[in-house]
């Protein structure tokens, strides 16, 4: 299980990136929401996307649910 964080800020191509708690790219407690805890990404993502529709995992610690 991963604490997984969303960035409230919008990255250049639209997307709000979710991240592991462990992700060198997670950003500071003020620029992020906690959907939850996960066992991936794939359980992740869907919970994130409520909040924010264009939610995408992080190229870096969600690789596996990171789309261009």
């Amino acid at each position: 299980m991963e604490h997984y964080y969303i960035n409230i800020h919008h990255q250049e191509n639209g997307d709000n990136e979710v991240h592991t708690s462990s992700c060198t790219f997670l950003p500071d407690v003020k620029n992020r929401k906690y959907p939850g805890l996960f066992l991936s990404c794939h359980e992740a993502i869907p919970e994130a996307k409520k909040q924010y529709p264009t939610a995408n995992g992080c190229y870096h610690c969600s690789e596996a649910c990171h789309t261009s």
